[in-house]
């Protein structure tokens, strides 16, 4: 199976967990009001098409994998024959996506992309596929995250392959419809409980649970929160578009005209790779980051 594919295979389920989670949405709408399905749906589905149609031009932009030159130049070379090669890569990988997602919410130039995921006022199962598309830059930056796990020795396929299962495995944690689930899964795992708060809006959760599979990650790091208080989704500042272009580029567009605007080297880079909400003349306030858009960056 073509790891690039992965997803499209998921599809079929993904829109049967969809239509279980509308139906109950239509029941009981009172419930979880921020998951209601509505016209927003829309637009997280034209992202997820759009994302499909232009890989291909993205995969042309982008020959280059620094994962696979360095499982090709790694002097260790694991088997995949061996299981417990298959749970050393399952760790590593996850661990590895824990510091690529929390450079998403730390460097500007990544959440250019990331921030199209988190851009949704509402939270359900189709918010898994709001996805940024066409972004090469970003892309090729936060493939670097990986590399450490090919220099380890693992197989560049299976490393990728283990990355489209992590994926996956997110897909049914973007929903307000599951609780808390057993104490040592929540303390273990990530879970709609914990993923619920990553994309909260609101302090404390900004820039919080990075974890993909794993949420130990965070409680060892330091970058872990419990649901304390109403989460509100979106961005602290946000969009207020369904154009999933205008989703799609609108930070990256508000990070050229930073740079653009930018009176020193100093500003232009700190425009690309500081923290969203960074400022040239002074560092963005405490606590918020990763939830600013450019309305908060650069006042128009």
């Amino acid at each position: 199976m073509n790891n690039a594919h992965l997803a499209m295979y998921a599809v079929p389920a993904f829109v049967v967990l969809m239509l279980v989670e509308w139906w109950a949405a239509r029941r009981d709408p009172d419930r979880v009001p921020t998951g209601r399905y509505d016209r927003e749906v829309a637009t997280n589905w034209a992202t997820y098409v759009l994302g499909q149609v232009t890989k291909p031009l993205l995969q042309y932009a982008l020959p280059f994998s620094a994962v696979v030159v360095a499982a090709a130049v790694t002097p260790w070379q694991l088997s995949p024959g061996d299981w417990w090669v298959w749970v050393l890569g399952l760790v590593v990988t996850d661990f590895c996506y824990y510091w690529a997602h929390r450079a998403d919410h730390r460097v500007r130039l990544l959440w250019t992309a990331h921030s199209v995921h988190h851009s949704s006022t509402y939270f359900n199962l189709t918010t898994a596929i709001r996805l940024p598309w066409l972004n090469p830059i970003a892309s090729t930056v936060r493939g670097l995250a990986w590399v450490p796990a090919a220099l380890l020795g693992l197989p560049a396929w299976m490393i990728f392959l283990l990355i489209s299962l992590g994926l996956l495995y997110q897909f049914p944690i973007h929903t307000q419809r599951v609780g808390t689930l057993w104490g040592p899964v929540e303390f273990v795992f990530n879970t709609p409980a914990h993923h619920r708060v990553h994309h909260g809006a609101n302090q404390p959760y900004i820039d919080t649970n990075y974890g993909g599979v794993l949420i130990v990650w965070d409680r060892l790091f330091g970058s872990f929160a419990a649901e304390s208080e109403p989460i509100r989704y979106g961005l602290t500042h946000n969009i207020d578009t369904r154009n999933p272009v205008k989703v799609n580029y609108h930070e990256f567009a508000a990070m050229l005209r930073d740079v653009r605007d930018a009176r020193t080297w100093r500003g232009r880079l700190g425009y690309i790779f500081g923290p969203p909400g960074w400022r040239e003349d002074r560092k963005a306030p405490t606590g918020q980051t990763s939830g600013l858009t450019s309305a908060v960056a650069t006042p128009r």
